[in-house]
């Protein structure tokens, strides 16, 4: 049996051709442009190299309830020429094989729960920082989504003190969690790239005070065994300690969790996750 896996993203697409424990065979990357540009090279290289099935996961918005008309589509994307794309439609259009569908956080969460730091736990949550933020919450086994993903990353946040960033999301500004602590939020206080920035930079403790008041949300609204951070900004290793800090400030002792230490953790798959997900996918929708 030989799977697909696509991680579409915003700047490239990773496609890949592997198996059902996520070892990759074959793997091409293909710059994001127009889906005119794009799709056509992504069917051509599953065309080159037939698979069973294939697990997607998309840059969004997108719509990933199999119930919606609109199944299969990205939907309000301002990224040109993307918004309202049959992106499931023009794949199966070309090649008949059963798909899975979702979000690129939630293919690369799926893979963190079967193979990386959520394995052997009931219920995870997967957070993504970077040039957004995302998030992805599998619940005994399964990912969580109602009319669709959950938009975690856009949650309600309130401005710390002292903090007189104007915000960064076009929807919400300064009002929800990626317009104040994805990766650019970081960037454009500091006037220079977060690699530049010094650990001890005052810059961390703001994004890391960020950061654990979501999960200190996430904790009473879900009660995840365990909390899993991906996406570049967690390249900043100081950040874990500084987030377990605060989260254990702001929860104040009402919610009873494990150790933070095993709590709030990283990613185990690193890079790799996304399309190890695509191939898990893709196997549960041959079941």
């Amino acid at each position: 049996m030989i799977l697909g896996s696509i991680e579409a993203g915003g700047t490239k697409f990773v496609c890949a051709t592997g198996t059902a424990d996520g070892k990759v065979e074959k793997q091409v990357r293909i710059p994001t442009g127009t889906p005119e540009e794009t799709i056509p090279a992504v069917i051509k290289f599953f065309q080159d190299n037939p698979v069973d099935a294939i697990g997607i996961g998309t840059f969004g918005p997108a719509d990933i309830d199999p119930a919606s008309p609109t199944y299969g589509y990205i939907t309000s994307t301002p990224k040109p020429g993307w918004r309202d794309y049959n992106f499931l439609g023009a794949m199966k259009a070309a090649i008949d094989v059963p798909y899975a569908f979702t979000t690129d956080v939630n293919e690369a969460g799926y893979a963190e729960w079967r193979a990386g730091a959520g394995q052997g736990h009931k219920n995870m949550l997967y957070w993504t920082v970077g040039t957004g933020i995302g998030a992805g919450y599998i619940h005994d086994g399964k990912l969580l989504q109602g009319f669709s993903n959950p938009e975690m990353g856009h949650i309600m946040m309130p401005q710390l003190p002292g903090d007189t960033y104007k915000g960064r999301c076009p929807y919400h500004a300064n009002h929800c969690l990626e317009g104040l602590a994805a990766g650019p939020a970081v960037e454009e206080r500091a006037g220079k790239k977060g690699p530049e920035l010094a650990p001890d930079d005052p810059a961390w403790d703001l994004e890391a005070d960020y950061l654990a008041i979501a999960c200190v949300n996430a904790a009473m609204i879900l009660s995840p065994d365990i909390i899993v951070f991906g996406g570049g900004i967690m390249h900043q290793k100081q950040l874990l300690p500084k987030i377990r800090a605060k989260f254990a400030e702001h929860n104040n002792g009402y919610v009873a969790t494990p150790d933070l230490d095993d709590y709030i953790v990283r990613i185990g798959l690193n890079d790799e996750a996304g399309v190890m997900g695509g191939f898990f996918l893709a196997a549960d929708a041959l079941k």
